[in-house]
């Protein structure tokens, strides 16, 4: 599975960023995506996930209610819509992509990884 992340750029706090994440390859091998950050000198944290074909959802409490993971299967893409972003939430975002199996908010469990792409929020 080759994943290709896009959408980042530099807003201010308060604003909005849509991300993409769009998956090729043995795409029928994967049964969810999500979304990691990783903001400079710490380490990379679960953000959001959501199965392909019921799409149930799962937030990190500190994204919850801001954010909306969001996937249209036809496109095997997924998106992350950011609102109220905070500085924060600034940091490296990943997408990636599992199989069945784990928790769904461990990077573990997660074998595919798309390149990342960087969200600013300035204040």
């Amino acid at each position: 599975v080759q994943l290709q992340a896009s959408g980042g750029g530099l807003v201010q706090a308060g604003e909005s960023l849509t991300l993409s994440c769009a998956a090729s390859g043995r795409t029928f091998s994967s049964q969810a995506m999500g979304w990691f950050r990783q903001a400079p000198g710490k380490e990379r944290e679960f953000v959001a996930a959501i199965r392909w074909s019921s799409g149930i959802t799962y937030y990190a409490d500190s994204v919850k209610g801001r954010f909306t993971i969001s996937r249209d299967n036809a496109k095997n893409t997924v998106y992350l819509q950011m609102n109220s972003l905070k500085p924060e939430d600034t940091a490296v975002y990943y997408c990636a992509s599992r199989s069945w199996g784990g928790s769904y908010v461990s990077l573990y469990e997660y074998p595919y990884w798309g390149q990342g792409t960087l969200v600013t929020v300035s204040s």
